[in-house]
């Protein structure tokens, strides 16, 4: 039962077989679908045996009647760096003739299972003569369709995610296929890789929507923001890609990414069609970067630097990159530091990417002991600015009391952001004079009372809507958890069952008032209580390039060598922008990993839809100006690991806002954009003709003139901002 490895040595070859495992199946699957059961936890709730290992238990303790061992294969990632891994939950997808598709049955295949595999399932599920010919067929989310045409492509190659239709279709006995019958049902159009053909009139284009194959809607907002960056269109529309492709660079993907993305820009700005399906590209992501090859939610800006940088090595001038040393600044001008810097970046890096989006930082470090000062300046493809935290935490927090009669209150509390548990209750203490000791706080999950923290718990672990809890002292009050469920009918055996919705409560009631009817008038009184009240943050976008731009002490676990003292310090640590490229792409970093707290944060970051002037941040004094106009957002909504992304984009045709949100696109406006979801903005930056200053009001002095560009400076330094001259000052 082992999977055997072809082309292997044979000591190789054994090792694998070793590899290939099962399932000690102990209450592992479903009682109604015999499947195995969701989310289940390797090393907790079952074990990966190899092949002999298996053989000796059964040997040893036997089966039981009519259980058949939960066989798995190890499956390969990756084209290059190779990743293996055992495949525990098979791919389940829905099998349907086109004469009959509403007929579906679901089948699991291995991620290793060809496309052949899959036909041959379903000649036999659906009665298919071997002498007949037949075609497949991906049906996606919108109705669009996919020919299959590689049988011997394996399930993971072909970019098939659990829960797809596939449909099969039988050629009519005149040799004609009966393929519009089913098409008539769905979009209109066949997608057969890229060569779509739609049936309705011409869009415009650009305006052109991806399909989601499967939780790609983080791909497909990345995509749409790239492809709405005219530099970069224009280029590959124009072709000029093909004369630079480098496929010797080891660094690269042999230009095949290039080719991917090239042919996708084509099919979306062709104007032939409302929506393509990015199937190709997507498998040609997956061969070279395998955290992409699967269909699982992933993150847009992680994927938009994975394909800038693909995109570079692609397309990479330099055919024989020469070894540079770095040089420390030691006292040289900045001018020169940089000037060098730059040069010698693209001695090694030369391509439209580096053309389009590559900047400058200037890097500083004085070390505290001896006050070395090391300069360095070091290229950037975009820019990732930190959003503004303060030390403390203000939580909105819901007070139950154990007194029915006493209605919920709520309270916003300021804590530590790395505090306790304790320092929570304390500071409700002092709010609401209830003591602390007598505070529970739990945590509420699938709407189930799901644990009771302990006192020097860290509060990372609070969310925003967890319920704070005061329980009475003394044995004459009894203290109840309520949950609330609700009716539903499973569809599967037409029966009714019930589900929990909704928070839980937790009630004090007397004991000598422990009855069915006060306890349901104490329920409805605190659910009628209940009131919901909250404001969220709202930063600048140029507080989050100052807070970028301010120095900082090196942690401890993160310290500096200083070549003068010749050990590790805790340097400070300075960036500053020296130059900014052509296309400015803003990552705002709502994601925040540290070892306390994992969370997304939804402060609203206002940002300029035009206008953006980074010239005050730009520290080379000979720089000109920096004034960019946004082009297009990538939205995130939802929690971490989870949600949905969307896309804001500005045509370069009709110089309109679209929304992007996988297959649709709708018209959008200005007052649209700014939101919460903001993940990544892309701004050009305006050309010198279309940035000219505003001549002076004849009424303006020269002295007036000169005093507000004196104290310019000054006020700057003081966090004071005045605009231009002749403009309505504002401080």
């Amino acid at each position: 039962g082992g999977y055997k490895w072809p082309c292997r040595p044979r000591h190789e070859k054994k090792r694998c077989c070793l590899m290939s495992c099962f399932l000690m199946s102990v209450s592992l699957l479903d009682p109604e679908t015999q499947s195995l059961k969701e989310h289940l936890i390797d090393e907790l709730d079952y074990v990966l045996v190899p092949t002999e290992a298996w053989n000796k238990l059964v040997k040893w303790y036997g089966c039981i009647d009519g259980q058949q061992p939960i066989v798995r294969k190890v499956v390969e990632y990756g084209l290059f760096v190779k990743h293996y891994k055992v495949e525990v939950y098979l791919l389940e997808l829905k099998l349907c003739e086109s004469s009959d598709p509403d007929n579906v049955i679901s089948c699991h295949f291995s991620k290793a299972d060809t496309v052949a595999t899959i036909e041959k399932k379903m000649r036999k599920l659906f009665n298919i003569p071997a002498e007949k010919e037949t075609r497949l067929w991906n049906r996606y989310m919108s109705n669009t369709y996919e020919q299959l045409s590689k049988l011997d492509s394996t399930v993971q190659d072909a970019g098939l995610y659990d829960g797809q239709v596939v449909l099969i279709e039988v050629k009519n006995e005149d040799g004609t296929w009966p393929g519009q019958h089913f098409l008539a049902k769905g979009s209109g159009f066949v997608c057969n890789s890229y060569n779509c053909r739609d049936s309705a009139s011409l869009s415009q284009p650009g305006l052109c929507g991806l399909s989601n194959l499967g939780n790609t809607c983080f791909m497909n907002s990345a995509l749409q923001c790239l492809s709405n960056t005219p530099p970069l269109t224009d280029y590959f529309l124009e072709d000029k890609y093909e004369a630079e492709i480098n496929q010797n660079n080891p660094l690269g993907m042999r230009g095949e990414i290039a080719e991917a993305y090239a042919e996708l820009i084509k099919q979306i700005w062709s104007g032939r069609q409302s929506h393509v399906a990015p199937r190709m590209f997507k498998t040609q992501v997956g061969r070279f970067a395998p955290q992409f090859s699967g269909y699982q939610q992933q993150d847009s800006q992680e994927l938009l630097a994975f394909l800038l940088d693909g995109l570079h090595e692609d397309l990479n001038r330099v055919k024989k990159k020469p070894y540079l040393e770095l040089k420390d600044a030691n006292g040289r001008p900045d001018s020169e530091v940089a000037k060098e810097a730059w040069e010698n970046h693209r001695l090694r890096n030369d391509s439209i990417i580096v053309d389009i989006f590559h900047g400058l930082f200037k890097s500083t470090l004085v070390c505290p002991k001896c006050s070395k000062v090391s300069v360095t300046f070091d290229p950037f493809c975009y820019l990732t600015l930190p959003l503004p935290l303060r030390r403390d935490r203000l939580m909105e927090v819901t007070l139950v009391y154990a007194d029915p009669q006493h209605r919920p209150v709520q309270y916003r509390v300021v804590v530590p952001m790395m505090g306790a548990i304790s320092d929570l209750c304390e500071s409700l203490s002092k709010l609401s004079g209830v003591p602390a000791e007598n505070m529970v706080v739990t945590d509420v999950y699938n709407h189930r009372f799901h644990k009771i923290f302990q006192m020097d718990e860290g509060l990372n672990h609070i969310m925003p809507k967890d319920d704070i809890f005061s329980s009475e002292d003394g044995s004459d009050y009894v203290t109840l958890s309520v949950y609330f469920r609700e009716k539903t009918m499973r569809q599967s055996s037409n029966t009714s069952g019930t589900v929990l919705f909704g928070q839980p409560l937790l009630i004090s009631v007397p004991k000598h008032k422990l009855t069915v009817d006060h306890l349901y008038s104490v329920v409805l009184e605190q659910i009628s209580m209940l009131q919901p009240q909250k404001k969220k943050a709202v930063v600048a976008l140029r507080d989050c390039i100052e807070l970028f731009t301010t120095m900082e002490t090196l942690g401890e676990h993160d310290p500096w060598y200083c070549p003068n003292c010749k050990k590790h310090q805790q340097a400070t640590k300075k960036f500053d922008l020296w130059s900014l490229p052509r296309i400015l792409v803003v990552h705002l970093k709502r994601f925040s990993y540290s070892r306390y707290w994992r969370d997304k944060l939804d402060t609203v970051v206002e940002f300029p839809i035009r206008g953006l002037n980074m010239s005050e941040f730009v520290c080379d004094p000979r720089a000109g100006s920096y004034v960019y106009d946004l082009i297009a957002v990538s939205n995130h909504y939802g929690a971490m690991g989870v949600g949905h992304y969307t896309a804001y984009a500005k045509n370069k045709v009709n110089d309109k806002w679209y929304y992007f949100d996988d297959s649709s696109v709708s018209a959008a406006s200005e007052d649209q954009i700014v939101t919460k979801a903001a993940y990544v903005l892309f701004y050009q930056r305006r050309n010198s003709e279309e940035h000219t200053a505003p001549s002076p009001p004849q009424e303006e002095s020269l002295a007036t003139m000169l005093a507000v560009a004196l104290l310019k400076p000054c006020l700057r330094r003081m966090k004071i901002f005045l605009p231009s001259v002749g403009v309505k000052q504002k401080i």
